[in-house]
């Protein structure tokens, strides 16, 4: 039973706290921007171990005066300078007097330090003076490179990282500085805070290096099961969609006012709608809400606060638009067309005519019970034999492939968002994101096309949605753990380190 702690340093308003609230899932002090927020050290608790282990977060006030503070600190050893630290300092300037009590727990209570900094300022001028604090304090540190702003593609980040490297490989610190990471508390993903938290086990040895261990297993663990409980969201969102059906609301053949009416609506738009128009747009709206409660459901899993109403719900229902499977009965009154085309009894019959949508070559072979009961007694058997014996819609195999790679790019959305900015507020997927979701679900294209052409030709199908949820479930689980490895080979290395 160990205690492991961390500690969050940084010059002021780099983004302490918001990380804080991202690696622990819950919002803790303040966020805003100016300059020390936080006035005084802050402990939490990361992760703890059936074994009673602990792993502990420490926040702290954020630098100021770096050149000021490196000079105070090297006065302390004499009696005017503990003076100047202790009275003065207290008494004038209580921000910097802060800054001392921060350093001289650091050194006395941390482990590994966690060392933020703004990569979007590489020329700020503290920086130097800083990583003499650093050096100072004399603990092993892991540097966070933090506002980075939009996940970056693999090769970029990895050049960025390069020169980040390079220049803490340079200075008094050099000896401390264990590792440097890309960890934006605004833009993060999972994988990379185990990352962190392998590179933490690093810098330790004895029993905090085993006691680190035992708390990377409880931690990522816990990670499995909110990975795999998120797989399954997005699975049974997409079964229901797939599902979905909307039964048109003629029930035969359009009498003279249903076509009277529907000519007025061609004249008139927006005056009754056709009755397959009014479907489409209840089944466009169907898909709207099941984002809507898909999207909500992962943010509740990844406690993440705010409502998904603002989901961008219009480039889904673009990419989907149009792309609806209509299956209608076949109106007994058109049946004379269907009886004059066929011949004899159904057997052998391969044609594949086409009427009102429905094409009907696959099941007219079924259809060799009917025998030879003449037009209007074909088209009932068809109803039967296709389940249409009510005209619906659904979304069409075509269609499918786009919902699956949007609820796969929600889920990447929800699993970067960090607490740091609040609550959910949903943007656009950085570039290379839609490119490796397609990727990794080409392996999986053909099972998806088995699943979306097996679906039931019934408007009745209630088992159907779970049925599909079932199949999507691994097939989401694959494709999301590769594209994670596309976006993230150091983590994927890590996970699985050659022979």
């Amino acid at each position: 039973m160990t205690d492991v702690a961390l500690t969050l340093l940084a010059h002021t308003n780099v983004g302490k706290t918001a990380l804080a609230r991202t690696l622990l899932g819950t919002d803790v002090g303040e966020v805003r921007d100016a300059a020390h927020v936080t006035e005084f050290a802050e402990r939490h608790e990361l992760v703890t171990t059936a074994e009673g282990d602990r792993l502990l977060l420490w926040d702290t006030p954020g630098f100021g005066d770096s050149v000021r503070l490196v000079r105070r600190m090297r006065q302390r050893e004499s009696p005017v300078g503990w003076l100047l630290a202790e009275v003065w300092d207290r008494w004038r300037d209580r921000a910097f007097w802060s800054d001392q009590q921060t350093l001289r727990h650091v050194r006395d209570a941390s482990d590994v330090l966690l060392y933020l900094v703004n990569a979007s300022e590489p020329q700020a001028g503290y920086l130097a003076a800083e990583m003499e604090l650093l050096a100072w304090v004399g603990k092993p540190v892991v540097v966070l490179l933090n506002q980075l702003g939009a996940p970056l593609a693999a090769a970029d980040e990895a050049a960025e990282l390069a020169g980040w490297r390079e220049r803490f490989a340079r200075g008094p610190a050099a000896d401390s500085v264990r590792g440097v990471l890309p960890l934006d508390a605004f833009a993060r993903c999972w994988v990379q805070e185990r990352t962190l938290l392998d590179a933490v086990a690093r810098a330790l040895d004895g029993e905090r290096a085993l006691s680190m261990a035992r708390l990377a297993a409880c931690w990522s663990a816990a990670r499995e099961v909110q990975f795999t409980e998120a797989t399954r969201l997005v699975a049974a969102s997409l079964g229901r969609s797939a599902a979905a059906r909307v039964a048109l609301d003629d029930k035969g053949e359009a009498g003279w006012a249903d076509r009277l009416r529907q000519f007025g609506a061609r004249l008139v738009p927006g005056e009754g709608q056709d009755p397959a128009a009014r479907a489409q747009r209840a089944l466009e709206q169907a898909l709207e809400q099941e984002v809507r409660s898909g999207t909500q459901a992962l943010l509740e899993l990844h406690h993440v606060g705010g409502r998904a109403d603002g989901d961008p719900l219009v480039e889904v229902l673009a990419r989907v638009a149009g792309q609806v499977q209509q299956r209608r009965r076949v109106p007994e009154g058109r049946a004379a067309v269907l009886g004059g085309a066929l011949t004899g009894a159904l057997t052998g019959l391969k044609a594949d005519l086409v009427t009102g949508g429905l094409t009907l070559g696959g099941g007219l072979i079924a259809g060799g019970v009917l025998g030879a009961l003449g037009a209007a007694g074909l088209a009932r058997g068809l109803n039967v034999v296709r389940g249409t014996d009510r005209d619906w819609i659904r979304w069409d195999d075509e269609a499918m492939p786009a919902l699956v790679e949007a609820a796969l790019l929600r889920y990447l959305a929800v699993a970067h968002f960090g607490r740091g900015r609040g609550d959910w507020t949903p943007g656009e997927a950085p570039s290379h994101w839609p490119a490796a979701v397609h990727d990794a679900l080409q392996p999986h294209a053909a099972a998806l096309a088995s699943l979306w052409h097996g679906r039931s030709l019934r408007l009745d199908a209630p088992d159907e949605a779970e049925r599909l949820a079932t199949a999507l479930q691994p097939i989401v689980d694959a494709a999301l753990r590769a594209t994670l490895a596309r976006l993230y080979p150091a983590a994927a290395a890590a996970d699985n380190p050659p022979a």
